[in-house]
């Protein structure tokens, strides 16, 4: 039987900005990457996203992003290594302070936006954030492309890793996903993002942009929770997991220890 977790960028509001579907995704989740407060969030959001996940039951990781809350953390920063894996202790830090006083464990960490995909082609990146994690807490988890750097430096500093896919992103040939800028990065019918998503936990395989077939490993699938079918695409996914027999869990269950 297959397992897979099904996590989502959640805790993206800051001050008086909503953004996001928090309270209406959480429930078909079962982890939720949270933002630490440097690309979204501040620590009244943290606080109550932590509490929200920790009421439905839902696993929690930090999503710790680049310094640019004008950008949502999706702009390329010319940040050191060193400066990376500060910014990265730093974040997971203040999200795990949050998770203790709720007293539960936090579990995995994910990098949000440019970081994640600069640190998926550039080792070094990939390396200060595997440090980063395992100096601050090795039980954490990398939550990270199966085709990124970021495995290897993790597996190389002895982190545990999941591999994760996109359900309404597209795929370049290399693994990585399409740039936002460019057309078709993004699925839209949900519909889709269902098929993609049981052919990358069963087949191990995704239609790149380009049509080429390329392999991709599931562990976790995410759904992003800012988007304007978010809800949707999350209950049709889950829905067709079930259907499909393929048992939604968190991350350390799926991958074990």
């Amino acid at each position: 039987m297959f397992a897979v977790d099904l996590n989502c960028d959640l805790g993206e509001s800051f001050g008086n900005y909503k953004c996001g579907l928090d309270e209406e995704v959480i429930p078909f989740i079962s982890s939720a990457n949270v933002a630490c407060g440097f690309h979204a969030s501040d620590p009244v959001v943290m606080a109550k996203t932590v509490a929200l996940a920790k009421e439905q039951g839902v696993r929690v990781g930090a999503h710790p992003g680049y310094p640019d809350l004008v950008g949502f953390g999706r702009r390329n920063l010319a940040a050191s290594p060193a400066e990376v894996k500060a910014m990265v202790q730093y974040q997971i830090g203040a999200l795990k302070a949050f998770c203790t006083a709720q007293g539960i464990k936090l579990q995995h960490v994910k990098p949000h936006g440019a970081m994640y995909n600069m640190a998926g082609k550039d080792e070094k990146l990939a390396t200060a954030i595997a440090e980063a994690i395992k100096e601050v807490d090795p039980e954490l988890i990398l939550l990270a492309p199966s085709s990124s750097k970021m495995m290897g430096a993790a597996k190389a500093v002895g982190l545990r890793v999941a591999k994760e896919v996109f359900a309404d992103r597209a795929y370049e040939e290399d693994g990585s996903l399409v740039a936002r800028s460019k057309p078709g990065a993004m699925i839209t019918d949900e519909e889709e993002a269902v098929a993609r998503v049981i052919k990358m936990i069963k087949e191990g395989t995704v239609t790149a942009i380009t049509g080429k077939e390329i392999p991709v490993e599931a562990n976790s699938v995410c759904v992003h929770g800012d988007g304007p079918k978010a809800l949707a695409f999350v209950q049709k996914i889950r829905k067709a997991l079930e259907a499909e027999n393929i048992r939604i869990a968190s991350i350390e269950e799926v991958i074990g220890k």
